[in-house]
């Protein structure tokens, strides 16, 4: 394996590849941003090298910035190439072997920054299993400004009651459940406490391989006593109730005693989100708290929505004498107290086992049995080596492998994770609950269910379609909601809410906090009735790619019609342009919510909107096609939708109004063409960070309503949800001629006035670019989304919890738009188009019960399915023959 070295010493750094000799001056004598890029900018004078070994370096992480940086991962992440440390007699080839396994699957950060940055480590490091997460917090860290633990369980909601000026509000939060990952250490009566404390050095990883969360950390006290606390957790995977902990504690400059604490903690409350803290943040009652040796239990229940949490604890390992440990009930919290003796540089090693339940209201009369019932408490090794199984064969159904990137490949491998973690099909069984906009990973939109299903569905299509239909039967579970919520708004049929919780009532906040003004604003989010869409697309997709005929005939055509229901009753008849409109919505744009100058919420056709109903009323007609005769009278007697109804429907499908200029520019929504342009480089320069326009103006006095400027895409959203050749159609349908570039201009005209609020909206325009054979926008874009996380690009939003919805986006995109594999046709299609910077990629994929196996490169494709099919490959019609690879160029 050919690599380069690089010397680093006072003076100067040498590169070289013994053919080709670089050297740069070294001023500043140590590691700092300038000299890393200094090094990154002379790599490209090396060529076909696999990695970067550096000699001699006495500093391998330094301070700047306010930040800690690992010079190994610095280089590695700027150069796409692994970059190891070495001593003259390692073995380069094999740490560098080392390392790449290590790179593409570890999450490490080093350092500790207390507050934001802190806060979004902790959502990157966040283990669970889909049942719950837990967030990457060391065991000593308590709810404060600087570091937030948490527990969440999925569906765990409750409304409160806040005071906001005059005005009493309700808001229904995602609950932050007893914390029973606590573990301290307490020397000569001094508590470890991160946020008080010297901390020497942290170093936190997370295994994405097989969830293994692990932290090292040297601490100073206050009287100059150090010790070495190293973590491991784990949430299980396999036995979706349990996690454990291994705390190993080591004195480095003193021998005597030390207290190991451990608790259960019942008075936690609700503080990951900053604008929320004004509000009421305590949800729960603390019912039972016992302690008994080395077992403690705490049980509380939510004041409003009556979920009940038992979680039970055992201590174990050497240090851990049972009938020796000190248990105090001190008003909410259950606290154990270990006194050991130690010597130093020797561990003091426990484990704790924590078995959460999490019950609802229906389940209250079994609370009981659940609290009397024993648990059979695991060693951490036990529950390690379950767990490393478990995640295994999740692995071996979705795992991308992609060569020729190692940033793309970990990343790819980061949003996999988070997806399983925020919902998997070994947690999630059972569970009446969709998947948050922000995973079990933090609070943001108070943990609700948005359109983000839309981005975040294919993934479980793909590959878990048995979650998917669980995913989907949430919504049915809330049907009844929906069409109360038509009913009061004075339409027919369902209208799903824009934010959805525990129930499937509306939760959107009727007022929002506007941060950079303080004052709370208006918000007519709710307005955003496509929504319904998007649970429609979904059903349709999942219809396409398993053919479920008992659940389209059970579940999935009733929700279609009572939608179609909705839209037909929104949709009203002008005599004077013959056509059809849908006023009093809002499109996934979200920054116009009115027209200028009224205060009435809503806007008028919608281009985004308008097109899907389209479709929809087309999907309706198929119906007929999909399930028996029998089902489809029962199902619209059920929903009591007439023939007249139907016919209605064909109508408005051929006749809803769009607003296209002379260009094939399709206006937004109606009347958008009279609104101002943005001075962007103006804003570009006053403020820097411009994803949020409308916050911006609204501190300028401006409105969001009174210009061309866009949060994310909204009328090109409908290229991301089907090919141009459908949309071609649907324009067709409705009588609409655009010149042949119009996706073109199109998107060139959007990108232009979109300020990309939403991470979301860089996946969108991607795969736009993509299509009109953009490849560089494409590829840009993409790497943009793929990071959006793990660099924050929103400047403090990942604090707030993972952003699902462009995870799991990230990895459609990287099947659909550079694999070239496409779900939403009767077959499946296959048209590779992989970026220049990739050599190769390797997935799986399940659909309509068949497994397909693909492996391609530049020039091939070579695909292997487990049953006889047929796919079209570059529109080509190929026979598959089961289990017999076929290599297709």
């Amino acid at each position: 394996m050919k690599h380069l070295n690089l010397l680093w010493d006072d003076q100067k750094i040498v590169i070289t590849d013994q053919q080709t000799t670089k050297e740069i001056p070294n001023g500043s004598q140590s590691p700092c941003l300038d000299v890393v890029k200094q090094i990154t900018d002379c790599l490209p004078q090396f060529q076909d090298y696999e990695g970067i070994v550096v000699n001699n370096l006495n500093q391998p992480v330094f301070e700047e910035e306010g930040k800690t940086y690992d010079v190994a991962q610095l280089l590695s992440e700027s150069s796409h190439q692994v970059c190891v440390l070495a001593g003259e007699n390692d073995d380069a080839e094999a740490l560098l072997k080392s390392a790449r396994e290590d790179f593409v699957w570890k999450m490490k950060y080093v350092g500790y920054h207390p507050g934001k940055d802190e806060y979004s480590v902790e959502s990157l490091l966040t283990v669970g299993n889909g049942y719950f997460g837990l967030r990457g917090t060391l065991p000593e860290m308590k709810i404060s400004d600087g570091h937030y633990p948490a527990t969440y369980f999925a569906g765990l909601y409750n409304q409160a009651k806040s005071k906001v000026g005059d005005a009493e509000i309700f808001n229904e939060d995602f609950v932050n459940a007893p914390n029973g990952q606590y573990i301290s250490v307490k020397v000569d009566g001094e508590l470890v406490d991160v946020s008080s404390q010297k901390v020497v050095s942290l170093t936190r990883t997370l295994n994405l391989k097989n969830g293994l969360f692990e932290s090292h950390m040297v601490i100073e006290l206050q009287n100059g006593r150090q010790l070495q606390i190293d973590t491991s957790k784990i949430a299980n995977m396999e036995n979706t109730r349990e996690y454990a902990i291994q705390y190993s504690v080591t004195p480095l400059n003193f021998s005597g005693e030390m207290e190991i604490i451990s608790e259960i903690d019942g008075s936690v409350y609700n503080y990951n989100v900053e604008r929320y803290r004004s509000l009421e943040q305590h949800h729960l009652d603390v019912l039972k708290t016992e302690a008994e040796q080395n077992k403690a239990l705490l049980v509380a229940r939510t004041r409003q929505s009556q979920f009940t949490i038992i979680e039970k604890s055992e201590l174990m390992g050497d240090a851990v004498k049972a009938a020796e440990i000190e248990n105090e009930i001190q008003g909410e919290k259950v606290i154990q107290t270990m006194k050991v003796q130690v010597q130093e540089n020797q561990a003091a090693v426990i484990e704790k086992y924590v078995h959460m339940e999490c019950l609802t209201n229906e389940q209250l009369d079994k609370v009981e049995e659940h609290v009397q019932a024993e648990v059979q408490p695991k060693s951490f090794e036990a529950m390690m080596d379950e767990t490393a199984k478990a995640w295994k064969e999740l692995w071996e159904k979705t795992d991308i492998t992609i060569e020729g990137d190692l940033m793309s490949q970990k990343l790819i491998h980061l949003h996999t994770f988070h997806l399983l973690v925020s919902a998997s099909p070994n947690g999630n069984k059972g569970l009446d609950a969709s998947i948050t906009a922000r995973g079990l990973h933090g609070e943001a939109y108070r943990g609700h269910i948005f359109w983000d299903e839309i981005f975040i569905l294919p993934f479980y299509i793909m590959h878990f379609p048995g979650t998917a239909k669980q995913i989907l039967m949430y919504r049915y579970k809330r049907l009844g909601a929906a069409k109360e919520a038509a009913k009061e708004a004075g339409y027919e049929g369902a209208m799903f809410p824009w934010q959805s919780g525990l129930d499937g009532t509306e939760q959107s906040q009727e007022i929002h906090l506007n941060p950079m003004t303080g004052n709370w604003d208006k918000d007519y989010s709710r307005l955003q009735r496509h929504v319904s869409l998007a649970v429609a697309y979904n059903i349709w997709l999942y219809w396409n790619n398993t053919h479920d005929k008992e659940y389209m005939e059970q579940y999935g055509a009733e929700i279609l019609m009572e939608i179609a229901r909705f839209w037909e009753s929104a949709a009203a008849y002008d005599e004077e342009s013959g056509r059809y409109s849908i006023d009093k919505v809002m499109g996934p744009d979200e920054f116009h919510e009115t027209y200028p100058g009224t205060e009435e919420g809503g806007l008028k056709n919608n281009a985004y909107t308008n097109m899907m109903v389209v479709w929809l009323f087309e999907f309706i007609d198929q119906l007929k096609t999909i399930i028996s005769e029998d089902a489809l009278t029962s199902i619209m007697e059920k929903t009591e939708t007439k023939q007249d109804d139907i016919a209605l429907m064909d109508d408005i499908k051929t006749k809803l109004a769009l607003d296209i200029d002379e260009d094939g520019i399709i206006g937004q929504y109606e009347g958008y063409f009279q609104l101002k342009e943005v001075d962007w480089d103006y804003y570009r320069e006053k403020y820097g960070n411009i994803y949020r326009m409308d916050r911006i103006l609204r501190a300028e006095g401006l409105s969001a309503d009174d210009y061309k400027v866009a949060k994310q895409a909204d009328t090109l959203m409908i290229f991301y949800n089907f090919s141009k050749e459908k949309v071609d159609d649907i324009l067709s349908d409705l009588k609409y001629e655009l010149p042949k570039n119009y996706l073109t201009k199109n998107l060139q005209y959007y990108l232009d006035r979109t300020s990309h609020g939403s991470t979301l909206s860089r996946v969108v325009h991607s795969q736009l670019a993509a299509m009109v054979g953009n490849d560089d926008l494409a590829w840009q874009l993409y790497q943009e989304a793929l990071y959006s996380d793990y660099q924050d690009i929103q400047g403090g939003t990942t604090a707030e919890g993972i952003h699902a919805g462009v995870m799991a986006a990230t990895i459609y995109i990287t099947l659909t738009t550079f694999a070239g594999i496409d779900i939403r046709e009767s077959k499946l299609h296959v048209n590779p188009h992989l970026p220049e910077q990739w050599t190769q990629i390797k997935f799986n994929i399940d659909l309509d019960q068949i497994h397909y196996t693909f492996d391609m490169t530049q020039d091939t494709c070579c695909v292997t399915a487990d049953r006889d099919t047929e796919i079209i490959y570059k529109d080509q019609v190929v026979t598959l023959t089961a289990n017999q690879p076929q290599e297709l160029r």
